[in-house]
């Protein structure tokens, strides 16, 4: 699969997501707490999805003794946006600059002629 298939194929499920929100939230989760941010899904939908997330590496797995905490891993995502989102927002960002700085201009011009005609 493209670099970076795996996250975007992650994020597109909104359960997915919303396990995400909640490592976010309170990292280090069992799969019991996870399994109540999603009410409605059984224990098995909850691992598949987590299993969906490790495989991005957007979630990883610790064991202590008997116990299994997930944490959430956010640099696939950031990988994700200096990869995709960045290159094609720097087109607009120059662009939201040079209009920041012809307002600032035409705001002082405006600014400057009141003060001469006073």
């Amino acid at each position: 699969m493209e670099q970076g298939g795996e996250v975007f194929r992650a994020l597109a499920d909104p359960s997915r997501r919303a396990l995400l929100d909640s490592l976010f939230g309170r990292d280090g989760q069992t799969l019991n707490e996870l399994c109540d941010e999603l009410p409605g899904m059984t224990r098995f939908g909850v691992m598949k999805h987590l299993s969906v997330l490790a495989e991005a590496n957007l979630v990883v797995a610790t064991r202590y003794g008997r116990t299994k905490r997930h944490y959430l891993n956010p640099v696939p995502i950031e990988q994700v946006a200096n990869r995709w989102i960045s290159k094609y927002a720097a087109r607009f960002t120059s662009a939201l600059v040079a209009l920041d700085e012809q307002v600032a201009l035409d705001h002082e011009t405006r600014t400057s002629g009141r003060a001469e005609s006073a």
